[in-house]
């Protein structure tokens, strides 16, 4: 008898932490191009050694593209990011006189690695206010680490080519996802509790919208890119977003 009580004890809380953590997602809506396109030769006049080939952006649909430089993360007392194991390790190569990815998502305490792939010298530095560091030249094969302690957007560059440019968005938690090539975000095992939705876009900034996730039922919010000022429908829709720029 006990054993089965026992039984039907657990089943009760596992079908409860199953039941109260929910979704949420939505629809990330852009329709016109933010990016400016970069227009950088090939080889500058006053590059000397190695030649190294430029590599280009692959062919997109501006809007796709658009929507890959968006990330979504949530905001809340109840969401900690305590647990080691929710760290992550990245790398952001350099390879053809870029970064390559140019952006990334990682929780808080995280590490980034910048391995060298190029037959060059490169220069790693940020001046951003979430973590600034300067890891000096080192050659192909070689890597540096960085540990992002506090969370933030960080704007990473190369001292020894002006044209070498990259993001690490730091999210305060686990709780984040990057849009498909539809718009489309999901971000699961939400707790019950309020949250507060943050969109950010490389080019527009961040939006903000408020959200109270129960244990009976999945949460959504949507967000248009940038917010049309002349738009009624938009302003209801999305009375929380913040056109305000974030990268530091």
């Amino acid at each position: 008898m006990r054993l089965r009580e026992l039984a039907g004890f657990v089943a009760c809380a596992v079908f409860t932490v199953v039941a109260g953590a929910q979704s949420v997602s939505g629809t990330i809506l852009i329709k016109k191009r933010l990016t400016k396109p970069r227009v950088t030769p090939d080889v500058s006049v006053y590059q000397r050694g190695t030649t190294v080939k430029l590599g280009k952006d692959p062919v997109e649909d501006p809007l796709e593209f658009e929507r890959t430089r968006v990330v979504v993360y949530l905001e809340g007392p109840v969401l900690k990011n305590d647990d080691p194991a929710n760290r992550e390790s990245v790398q952001i190569e350099q390879i053809n006189r870029r970064f390559s990815p140019d952006l990334v998502v990682v929780p808080v305490g995280s590490t980034v690695s910048f391995p060298n792939m190029d037959p060059i010298f490169h220069n790693i530095y940020s001046l951003s206010k979430p973590k600034t560091f300067d890891l000096g030249s080192y050659d192909r094969g070689q890597t540096r680490k960085v540990q992002f302690p506090k969370p933030g957007i960080v704007s990473v560059y190369c001292h020894l080519h002006p044209n070498m440019a990259a993001t690490i968005v730091v999210t305060p938690n686990r709780w984040y996802a990057r849009p498909d090539r539809t718009g489309q975000y999901r971000i699961d095992n939400v707790p019950p509790g309020q949250y507060t939705v943050v969109a950010w876009h490389k080019t527009a900034g961040f939006f903000r919208k408020t959200i109270v996730v129960r244990a009976d039922q999945n949460e959504s919010a949507d967000f248009f890119i940038p917010v049309e000022a002349d738009s009624t429908q938009d302003a209801e829709l999305h009375p929380n977003a913040n056109p305000a720029g974030g990268s530091q």
